[in-house]
């Protein structure tokens, strides 16, 4: 642990890219066609997950003889890929804030639960040529709430978990990041932990703001 900011990890879904409301309505809709309905009470169990433990979710709650985990996973990645095959909106202050952190030479990662069919799509937008390295679901054998995708992120990069910020939205991606050892700034607007830098929207992150996060003098509380 140096107290540099070695590199910004980003989430896709919900925190870069307005994505996470369209994951939903796939998660919605490829429910009702299974008969399923899904509440607010649902959307920890398939927000911010890896489509097969959404798929399985899903799976769980069918009688015997219905679809499978691959077969209802391949359905929501359809769903999905289908929203966002209309287009993605960078949220406010994302691509601003990319460009400054290439500008000041800090590398940046993209570790995103989303298949690498759809995180393909959304860079076509965002422009993959802002991030040192791009991680999708099939990189690593386990997912967020796991630590794995950040820890093959930081490793990626040759640097410490310690000396990376990760920007998360959701509660699955913020469990990932902290488990993992980085920094963690979280865009959800709603206070997560003290270790935690929570903030309501990009915009308010800059790479000075960065640096005091990594550097351990940034109050949290």
């Amino acid at each position: 642990m140096s107290g540099e900011l070695g590199a910004v990890l980003f989430d896709m879904d919900g925190t870069l890219v307005d994505t996470e409301g369209m994951w939903w309505q796939a998660c919605v809709a490829v429910a009702a066609e299974l008969g399923l309905e899904l509440t607010e009470a649902d959307a920890g169990h398939v927000l911010g997950r890896l489509v097969e433990d959404a798929a399985g979710y899903l799976v769980r709650h069918l009688p015997p003889g219905a679809p499978g985990v691959a077969e209802v996973g391949a359905r929501l990645t359809e769903s999905f890929a289908g929203w966002v095959s209309g287009g993605v909106t960078p949220l406010p202050g994302a691509i601003r804030l990319l460009d400054d952190l290439k500008a000041e030479g800090v590398p940046t990662a993209l570790v995103s639960a989303s298949p690498r069919l759809i995180v393909d799509m959304v860079l076509r937008g965002v422009g993959a040529e802002r991030f040192a390295l791009v991680l999708a679901a099939e990189d690593t054998a386990r997912g967020k709430p796991l630590p794995d995708p950040y820890l093959r992120a930081a490793a990626g990069l040759g640097l410490d978990p310690a000396d990376c910020v990760a920007v998360e939205d959701s509660p699955t991606g913020l469990a990932a990041a902290r488990a993992a050892g980085c920094r963690v700034v979280s865009v959800s607007g709603d206070p997560v932990a003290e270790d935690v830098l929570t903030v309501d929207s990009l915009e308010k992150v800059d790479v000075p703001l960065l640096r005091l996060l990594a550097s351990g003098k940034r109050s949290l509380g």
